[in-house]
């Protein structure tokens, strides 16, 4: 069965979370996802809070840029909320935007190694493991959490190009995929994935979780608003990539990407989404039922 989450933007100011929250949880919807956008809401905060608010709907942070976070520091919050909401959160470390990680004078030399640091460190501290390592970029003298997850929880991996895709395969329990993302190109990220994991000497038919984005817009003006969101991210020319319409032209753009290999797809809604706790109900309410 394919999962059917919404991104809540980060260009809506912070307090608006709470009742967008409270709309997905009450409206049934499955998940709720969250960016740590430079330079915009914090992504354990933001989740955290989305977690304390509600009672049920998942919650994810996709994604945790590395180069901001000491892996220290992110296992430490990882374990805080996947023991106070068992079951409940996913997080997503990657790249981040690497112009963003400039300004802050934060940028790494090789991303590609500070990814996969950080992800064998995060993976071993949340498994309860005691690490010294001292490698390009993490470095640990006998750090271990207090409190680590009381049972074993997935670290996904944020990625688009190949090199990172076959990253996420050989190191990560799941990787997410951008709204750039057409189901040709979940075919590709699977194949990739599948990659990785087999250089990795592991199983390539090992449980791999595949999270995409869909930009979607509905209601009026829904198809001007997702072409000038394409284009401003330049994707004006890409192919089917994006949707507008109504319930049924979102569910089957969603249909599409689960039959190229998506377990999870969100629904992403342009940055000028008049009614984010109506876009939230309307995918819980309208679209999910549509959707196998």
């Amino acid at each position: 069965m394919t999962a059917l989450g919404v991104v809540f933007r980060p260009q809506l100011p912070p307090e608006r979370l709470r009742a967008v929250a409270r709309a997905a949880d009450e409206a049934g919807l499955e998940e709720l996802w969250l960016w740590e956008d430079c330079f915009r809401e914090g992504g354990m905060t933001t989740a955290a809070a989305a977690l304390a608010w509600t009672e049920r709907v998942r919650v994810g942070v996709g994604l945790l840029p590395v180069p901001l976070r000491n892996v220290a520091l992110t296992a430490m919050e990882s374990a805080s909320l996947h023991r106070m909401f068992p079951g409940r959160a996913t997080l997503v470390v990657g790249h981040g935007v690497q112009d963003w990680m400039g300004q802050v004078g934060a940028r790494p030399a090789s991303p590609l190694t500070l990814l996969g640091e950080h992800l064998d460190a995060l993976r071993a501290l949340l498994g309860g493991e005691r690490l010294s390592v001292r490698g390009r970029y993490v470095s640990l003298d006998d750090v271990g959490l207090d409190w680590p997850p009381e049972a074993a929880v997935p670290v996904f991996a944020g990625a688009t190009g190949p090199r990172t895709l076959r990253l996420s395969g050989a190191r990560a329990d799941g990787t997410v995929l951008t709204a750039a993302t057409s189901p040709d190109g979940v075919r590709q990220a699977r194949q990739l994935i599948a990659e990785g994991q087999k250089e990795a000497g592991g199983d390539a038919s090992r449980p791999h979780r595949v999270v995409v984005y869909l930009l979607a817009a509905t209601g009026p003006g829904a198809e001007a608003r997702l072409r000038a969101e394409l284009v401003a991210e330049g994707l004006g020319q890409a192919a089917d990539v994006g949707v507008a319409g109504d319930a049924g032209a979102v569910a089957a753009a969603v249909r599409r990407l689960a039959e190229a290999g998506a377990d999870t797809v969100v629904l992403q809604p342009t940055g000028d989404e008049p009614d984010p706790e109506g876009f939230v109900r309307f995918a819980a309410e309208e679209v999910r039922p549509l959707v196998p």
